[in-house]
């Protein structure tokens, strides 16, 4: 049979369309009736088709597959290393450990683990080139990955690590070892930044490094496009629970940073880093955050991460154990190898919907960025406390919608269960913790939408 399905059906216009839903309106309006504005300021409509894409033509390249990835903070390396094999035994597929300090050994912690095969990240919790390469001096950088981001540091925590001048210099030597930096976006996310914010500070922060590579000779010779090296960046993104649009921003990063990365003539390569949000997780009826985590991850797989590190649904309050990390190790493998999530490459590409909120807050966002720019920068508007600013801004817009149950996360602030207590649970501290210090700029703090109702109802279990 040659003839086309297709062949038998006429195609219909968006107008025609829009006509039909407007007839069945019965004189309701249809702007007001079927189309929301996100906090994006992006208009969603009621139904899209192909001729929304007409006016797109970048192509979006993802990964043809992806990695379940388990982290582990490294108190001692014996420790640190049995835990690692467990989980590569178990359906890990590469592994990301948290080193808090450089007295532990790289040697001791990768002891036996094949890293031919395994892609290990390693988040260092200070900032020491020698350290770093020392390290590669050992096992080279095919599939090792630093996650060096002095911008991240101050964010975070309001200082650098020393001053400007030392972090940087440490920052080029690291470059000049692993060839290659990684930027962290999660922090934005976990803080309440919309989604073009994310974006737009993700692409201001990286273009900081790279300008910094750039006016560095010796970087730039290494990395220019006549020249055999290839600069891995690395983002460390966090997604959150709005399904499509989460799809959407990662593929719109990967766009963005492909058309920065262009203004440098840079031979270069992407790589995403993904993990549920903190944000909206919740203490009281934690087990929802199975489902939580579950659409995350599969937003991140669809939006094409290269690797899914899953958050255990108990990491609010209980001490790293193996319970929670095996169920969370567990929703990947089932995504993976009974849900089908590796089988199908690029899957989201042309879907109309996603297709048009991937390149609507490309655009949103290049224009934030380029504003950016015009004031002088990332690092300047974050000592003028401008992005801190608009971050709290629109925070505080979410957390609005969350007390008046416009935003909804159930077991919380719709349908809790008062005879769920938490009191005896808790072995972390699950809330914000202020520590009065000296700082350069004001800290961007990561702050859950439940905390103020989990306070509360901690000290009623008290009474």
């Amino acid at each position: 049979m040659t003839k086309s399905l297709f062949n038998d059906f006429n195609s219909v216009s968006a107008k025609a369309w829009k006509q039909k839903i407007q007839l069945d309106l019965k004189g309701a309006d249809y702007n007001d009736t079927l189309i929301w504005k996100s906090s994006e300021g992006i208009d969603v409509k009621p139904f899209y088709n192909e001729e929304d894409l007409q006016s797109f033509s970048h192509q979006i390249e993802t990964p043809s597959s992806w990695n379940i990835c388990e982290t582990i903070y490294v108190h001692n390396e014996t420790n640190a290393n049995n835990k690692a094999h467990y989980a590569l035994n178990n359906g890990a597929e590469s592994l990301k450990f948290i080193i808090p300090n450089s007295t532990l050994s790289i040697q001791a912690i990768l002891e036996n683990i094949n890293i031919v095969s395994t892609t290990v990240y390693f988040d260092l919790e200070f900032l020491d080139a020698q350290y770093v390469q020392h390290m590669f001096s050992v096992f080279g950088n095919d599939k090792i990955y630093i996650n060096t981001d002095i911008i991240s540091h101050l964010v975070k925590t309001g200082n650098w690590y020393a001053n400007l001048e030392n972090d940087h210099e440490n920052f080029e030597n690291i470059v000049t070892s692993t060839h290659g930096f990684s930027v962290d976006l999660s922090t934005y996310q976990n803080a309440g930044a919309n989604m073009v914010q994310q974006l737009a500070y993700t692409l201001a922060h990286t273009n900081e490094y790279l300008n910094h590579i750039n006016n560095s000779k010796s970087l730039r010779n290494l990395f220019e496009e006549n020249n055999s090296e290839t600069l891995k960046v690395t983002f460390n993104a966090s997604v959150g629970s709005n399904y499509f649009f989460e799809i959407a921003k990662l593929r719109a990063l990967r766009l963005l940073f492909k058309e920065l990365i262009s203004e440098y003539n840079f031979n270069a390569e992407c790589q995403i880093i993904a993990a549920p949000s903190k944000r909206n997780k919740t203490l009281y009826d934690y087990n929802t955050n199975m489902l939580r985590t579950t659409t995350e991850s599969m937003s991140a797989i669809l939006g094409g991460a290269n690797t899914i590190n899953n958050l255990p649904y108990d990491a609010l309050y209980h001490k790293d154990n193996e319970f929670g990390t095996r169920i969370a190790r567990n929703q990947l493998l089932v995504l993976k190898h009974e849900s089908y999530f590796n089988k199908v490459d690029n899957a989201p590409e042309g879907a109309y919907y996603i297709e048009t909120l991937t390149h609507q807050f490309a655009e949103k966002a290049l224009d934030l960025f380029k504003a950016i720019e015009s004031k002088g920068g990332f690092i300047s508007q974050l000592f003028d406390g401008t992005i801190q600013r608009k971050i709290k801004e629109s925070e505080q817009k979410e957390q609005d919608k969350f007390n008046t149950q416009e935003e909804i996360l159930l077991g919380t602030n719709k349908h809790p269960n008062p005879k769920d207590k938490m009191q005896a649970e808790l072995e972390l501290y699950p809330f914000v913790k202020t520590n009065i210090r000296k700082t350069l700029i004001e800290p961007i703090i990561e702050r859950r939408l439940s905390e103020t109702i989990e306070k509360e109802r901690l000290e009623n279990e008290k009474n």
